[in-house]
């Protein structure tokens, strides 16, 4: 068994960064309704390479879900009664869907419950940092389209950052990624942790664009 290590430097700032934080941090959320909702995680998982440094994994969901198809997204979903809390479903959602093994993962902290009203869910991201990395490719391609494990230098780099509006009239962040556009909740988290882990460059938020038109900027 390989002995564990502590993550480095920039993980275990960004990790003690989440300390103080509220999920105001991320996006403005409206307050979960006392019933009906359900529970939900999502793996932040950050790992490093020796060419690009820090990355983070994330997958783009098959286009015939019926629920947010095509849509990019961090692991995750909902928690079952077997799962052993947050950190639990978290990961076995990671592992279902990307093939991340557990062993090599190593959870950091829990940020706080952010409730998504369009799906019901009241979502609890886990942050972790990927000691160990495995091969990873979508399980079932039924659900996962594809993987990848995103450079957090592209990310913050102020080329692919821009935001976008939905045909609702909803205006937020996004991250033009290869072959991806990050929208929507995800794209709010990694706004907040570009943030946090100290990544942030000047970049232009005016800069709108329709919401159709970015995505098949990405086809």
């Amino acid at each position: 068994m390989t002995e564990a290590t502590e993550p480095p430097d920039w993980m275990q700032r960004l990790a003690k960064a989440t300390d103080q934080i509220d999920a105001q941090t991320f996006m403005r959320v409206p307050r979960a309704p006392s019933e009906g909702v359900r529970k939900a995680s999502v793996l932040m998982l950050f790992g490093e390479d020796e060419n690009h440094g820090p990355d983070v994994l994330l997958l783009r969901r098959s286009d015939t879900l019926g629920s947010h198809p095509g849509q990019v997204a961090f692991p995750g979903g909902a928690a079952d009664d077997t799962d052993d809390g947050p950190v639990g479903t978290a990961l076995r959602e990671a592992y279902e869907e990307t093939g991340v093994l557990a062993s090599g993962v190593r959870p950091l902290a829990l940020l706080p419950e952010l409730y998504v009203p369009v799906s019901g869910f009241v979502v609890t991201p886990v942050l972790a940092y990927w000691e160990q990395p495995s091969p990873v490719a979508p399980v079932d391609p039924a659900e996962t389209a594809a993987v990848a494990r995103v450079p957090v230098a592209h990310l913050a780099d102020p080329a692919n950052r821009f935001r976008v509006r939905h045909p609702a009239g909803y205006v937020g962040a996004a991250f033009s990624a290869p072959g991806m556009l990050v929208w929507g909740f995800t794209a709010g988290l990694i706004n907040g942790l570009i943030a946090l882990g100290g990544w942030e460059q000047p970049w232009d938020a005016t800069d709108v664009r329709d919401l159709e038109l970015a995505l098949r900027a990405t086809e």
